[in-house]
């Protein structure tokens, strides 16, 4: 009889000055899970938003029947998983009451809350607490960061639609009636994030190299091989593969830092000439015109896997872009996303609206494919997660909120049946986001904002 050793969850490859989270392995138990009832991993929540709605006709399924087999145009990056994930027709918005002048703050602040900001206190954040914070309220108890938030551009807009708070235009996420969370842009801060390494200041900067700028794994090798050697044969191949992955992300990250540090310098009129220079200060990473947005994106759902893969965290939010001046020149246009929507049946803008939402879905797409080729216990990543894509406007032309567009992706642990394309559910953004909660074992004491119901359809044993 072959003894198996259980290694702690927790366990980290360490070296000088770093810390690596480590994959789940077979070899390993959960908290949540006795030795003798096996490894059950636990369920994790994301979420991931696009602004100013999409092309109905291009974003729905034409029937149940046809969802998996022909898709439609907006969903064809999701067809290799169309298996894994679950759509609904049918979930309303949150009415616009007192603010219908005001769609663009609405549209992002209402979305995880599926509550409208206080009317009496416009000027300040008053709001409810979202559903994103309400799981990691629970879930965070866990792991070492309760949950993390990550966003493509500055939530810095500038604007007061209606007289609200200028913070309603950027986030989210709300730790508190009167808190919001503000989101990361930088991946380089998010990988320190993620394996607890604190920014360098300029002064430690100029005194030695980051860890991470010599490579974390350089660091932590030999704990590698040490560990290596009383794995299972599995278990040895998942770890290269996982090794592999965070070596991977830490070159795409500093490709971005490099290219953008030389794009800045030559417009300054500067040519670097230290351009291997290990002491250059870490930069502030910003996506300027004309960068590619897919490569941005895709490093930040990385890092949401890897957060995830590690159970770093179980609650990941990532605002893909915010209703505000974004535009798309990887797709042969400059126009405004924004101004775009406002397209009056033009098809010229008609087709930027839906090359603009079929981008976003391939985004998503990426991080689904890339959850669902990991191994996790008896099934994928993707099996023990509850991704929710979506928008806070149905049509950003006319600013409707009636059938507002998600996809869910991941079976929750067992909890969803995927595979399903429902067109007449009736509820809300809140049912939709209390049944989620739900589904990723998050006791909810009361109704996520207007929610009145769990969506039972969606579960996998209704």
């Amino acid at each position: 009889m072959t003894k198996r050793t259980i290694i702690d969850r927790r366990t980290c490859l360490r070296g000088v000055g770093a810390a690596l989270a480590l994959p789940l392995l077979d070899s390993m138990g959960w908290v949540e899970a006795s030795v003798k009832s096996g490894v059950k991993p636990p369920v994790r929540l994301g979420f991931m938003y696009m602004p100013h709605g999409v092309i109905m006709d291009q974003f729905w399924p034409t029937d149940a029947d046809s969802y998996l087999t022909s898709p439609p145009p907006a969903l064809e990056a999701l067809r290799p998983v169309l298996d894994q994930c679950l759509m609904m027709k049918g979930i309303s918005g949150v009415p616009n009451g007192p603010f219908k002048g005001a769609p663009h703050a609405l549209e992002l602040s209402t979305w995880l809350t599926a509550a409208l900001p206080d009317a009496d206190h416009r000027d300040v954040i008053s709001i409810s607490i979202s559903a994103d914070q309400i799981a990691a309220g629970v879930l965070g108890a866990f792991t070492s960061l309760p949950s993390l938030e990550l966003a493509t551009m500055p939530q810095t807009w500038k604007e007061n639609q209606a007289g609200l708070n200028e913070a309603y235009y950027s986030h989210c996420s709300f730790r508190s009636p009167t808190q919001a969370v503000p989101a990361e842009i930088n991946p380089r801060n998010v990988l320190n994030r993620l394996f607890d390494r604190r920014e360098q200041n300029s002064e430690s900067a100029s005194g030695g190299i980051s860890p991470l700028d010599r490579s974390m794994l350089d660091l932590v090798l030999s704990g590698a091989r040490d560990l290596r050697r009383t794995l299972a044969p599995t278990d040895q191949k998942k770890l290269d593969e996982y090794l592999d992955s965070v070596r991977s992300v830490e070159r795409r990250i500093a490709a971005i830092e490099f290219r953008q540090k030389e794009a800045a310098l030559e417009k300054a009129g500067v040519r670097s000439s230290r351009r291997d220079d290990p002491d250059s200060p870490p930069i502030e990473i910003k996506i300027p015109e004309g960068d590619k947005r897919s490569e941005y994106m895709q490093v930040m759902c990385d890092l949401n896997v890897l957060a995830f893969q590690t159970d770093t965290t179980r609650v990941c939010t990532y605002i893909g872009s915010t209703p505000n001046g974004v535009s798309y020149p990887e797709l042969g246009f400059t126009d405004k996303h924004h101004s775009t929507t406002h397209h009056n049946n033009d098809p010229e803008m008609v087709r930027k609206v839906a090359a603009i939402t079929a981008f976003n879905i391939e985004q998503f797409a990426y991080m689904i494919k890339k959850m669902h080729s990991l191994r996790e216990a008896d099934g994928t990543l993707l099996d023990h997660c509850i991704m929710m894509w979506g928008s806070g406007l149905e049509d950003g032309d006319r600013h409707t909120r009636d059938n507002l567009p998600f996809i869910v992706a991941g079976r929750g642990g067992g909890s969803i049946k995927t595979g399903r394309y429902l067109p007449d559910i009736k509820g809300n953004q809140g049912d939709l986001l209390t049944t989620l909660l739900a589904c990723a074992g998050v006791p909810v004491d009361r109704p996520v904002g207007i929610a009145t119901k769990q969506i039972k359809e969606i579960f996998a044993h209704s």
